[in-house]
């Protein structure tokens, strides 16, 4: 313990907090040191030990106060120094943290900590240059630090230079055989190169050379094993961690994963309802029991087991999210809306419980309510793009084209690369023959982002048969059916293509297949019989459709 002033009241006081924090009563230690300072306002033990306690305490503000005036102070102890470095660096004062390692290292050059604690500084404001040789440096006058190493790899791992990481963080694990973070970040380096049996490796020699009993390096262990679909490698790192705790409950709900994950349901439902027996109130359990038993189509099963959670505990948002979208799937939206509407109010900041819940009542065909839902998310999420996307759908279906406009120019501006808005807005102006120029732009932007996707490269031919080139608006939509395959508004397009280029017999063709996809496109139905090609509904094959398919929407998503 440092001295402090000989005034009997500031010592009395200093005693207090003393004792205080011994008894890790932070407050009041805080408030007898205040009273100290008072006393004794010269005092840089008790300005130190204030602004030590106010950083532990989460009072940043107090403790860069304090810190200042430990700094005015110009103390000659380094470790003072590079404890108010560490209190500015918390604050996101980085250049004054910095001028004090620096001050601290002129003070005690020989101690290699000082330089590590610097060279994490620059780390983390990306000075990656300045961190490696300010580590270097630290690493010559500590050399029997694995600190320093591990750091350096780090600098090595940011800067992708992979086989150096590799050499340091080896290094840190020979200077000291049992540096946890060493083999952890060693086998995160393996892994982010796919080299998992590598890192496996690593996991392993922990295992077998420091700590057999560790919970966290055997997890990562079994999560690597996961990844790579080594399912009874996974069962038996799961194994081992039961046999030191029979109770891990984390271990116990894996093994149940793993066994869905392989697809072997009725072991994954005997190993969860065998685990919710001893355990009937862990929710996170029965909501992967739900999920299995989604997974084996017995959605009643999957619809109790949530239903159940949401008896035990009304607000469970996860139960809330899945039953949604259990009833989601089965198109019962009247049920869903409920679940989805208590997620929005639940969770508004996060975007997904406003989108659902405007999804489905697109689905449900209530699209004033929708745009409700969207606006609303926007409200609690201004940033998000996909809102403003989903809301232009909705709009979309009310007929505000402006509207829709508006809402995909602002998606594209939170985020140039959202190619659903791309499509969407470039088809919506080829489609009403308008903006050209502009919907070719938009709708090869769609395709460079994602050139698999057949519904915008059928975008693309559309917007290219607008402008007149029809031999380019030809070649887009058969690469459109080649990467979708059958769909009726590929076809339908193909029929005007061939139509326009006097192919009579090709277009008649393309059109009766789109309606055998889809028999009930009026639109087309009328179109056959102006264009002159008889009444398409008396063919036999659409007539079978019909039979089929009574009532069908068109399925391309390049239909806004």
């Amino acid at each position: 313990m440092a001295a402090v002033a000989a005034d009997p009241r500031a010592y009395y006081h200093f005693m207090l907090g003393y004792q205080a924090e011994l008894a890790q009563e932070t407050e009041r230690a805080i408030r007898e040191y205040l009273t100290a300072l008072r006393v004794d306002p010269s005092s840089l033990h008790l300005k130190t030990r204030l602004a030590l306690l106010y950083f532990a305490a989460g009072e940043s503000a107090n403790a860069v106060r304090f810190a200042d005036r430990v700094v005015e102070a110009d103390p000659s102890d380094a470790a003072i120094l590079a404890q108010m470095a560490s209190i500015y660096a918390s604050a996101g004062q980085t250049d004054k943290a910095l001028a004090l390692y620096e001050r601290a290292i002129e003070r005690n050059p020989g101690d290699g900590e000082l330089y590590f604690w610097k060279g994490l500084l620059l780390i983390n404001a990306k000075r990656l240059d300045d961190a490696e040789r300010t580590l270097q440096q630290g690493i010559e006058r500590s050399k029997d630090s694995p600190v320093g190493h591990y750091y350096l790899g780090r600098v090595y791992a940011e800067s992708k230079r992979f086989d150096l990481a590799i050499a340091s963080y080896e290094q840190a694990i020979a200077v000291n055989p049992a540096f946890e973070p060493g083999y952890l970040a060693l086998a995160s380096v393996y892994e982010s190169q796919q080299e998992r049996d590598k890192a496996a490796d690593v996991y392993r020699r922990y295992l077998q050379k420091v700590n057999p009993h560790s919970r966290e390096i055997r997890r990562n262990l079994v999560r690597l094993f996961i990844g790579a679909k080594a399912y009874q490698e996974a069962l038996a790192e799961l194994q081992l961690m039961l046999q030191d705790d029979p109770d891990d409950l984390d271990a116990q709900l894996r093994v149940g994963l793993v066994y869905g994950e392989m697809k072997d349901y009725p072991k994954a439902v005997e190993q969860l309802t065998s685990l919710l027996a001893a355990r009937p109130a862990e929710l996170k359990v029965r909501d992967y029991l739900g999920l299995v038993y989604e997974e084996m189509k017995e959605y009643d099963k999957a619809i109790q087991a949530n239903e159940h959670n949401l008896r035990l505990q009304p607000n469970y948002v996860d139960g809330h999210m899945h039953l949604g979208y259990l009833f989601y799937r089965q198109k019962r939206y009247q049920d869903a809306i409920p679940h989805f509407s208590t997620v929005a109010m639940l969770n508004p900041k996060q975007a997904d419980g406003h989108i659902l819940l405007g999804l489905t009542h697109l689905q449900a065909e209530h699209y004033d309510k929708a745009v409700e839902a969207f606006e609303m998310g926007i409200l609690h999420n201004p940033g998000n793009a996909d809102l403003y996307f989903n809301l232009g759908t909705a709009y979309d279906k009310l007929n505000r084209f402006d509207d829709v406009v508006r809402a995909m120019e602002k998606t594209l501006q939170l985020d140039a690369s959202h190619a659903d808005a791309l499509n969407y807005l470039g088809y919506s102006y080829a489609d009403r023959g308008i903006k050209i120029e502009e919907a070719l732009s938009l709708t090869k932007r769609a395709v460079a982002l994602k050139p698999a996707n057949g519904y915008y490269v059928d975008s693309l031919g559309w917007a290219f048969f607008k402008k007149g080139l029809l031999r380019e608006a030809l070649a887009e939509i058969q690469r459109a059916l080649s990467l979708v395959g059958d769909d009726p508004v590929i076809y339908e397009h193909l029929g005007e293509i061939h139509h326009k280029q006097n192919q009579i017999k090709e277009a008649r063709e393309a059109w009766l297949r789109s309606l055998e996809l889809d028999p009930s496109n009026a639109k087309l139905i009328d179109r056959y019989r102006e264009r002159g090609l008889g009444d398409p509904t008396l063919e036999e094959r659409v007539q079978q459709a019909k039979r089929r398919i009574p009532s069908q929407v068109p399925s391309s998503q390049a239909m806004p």
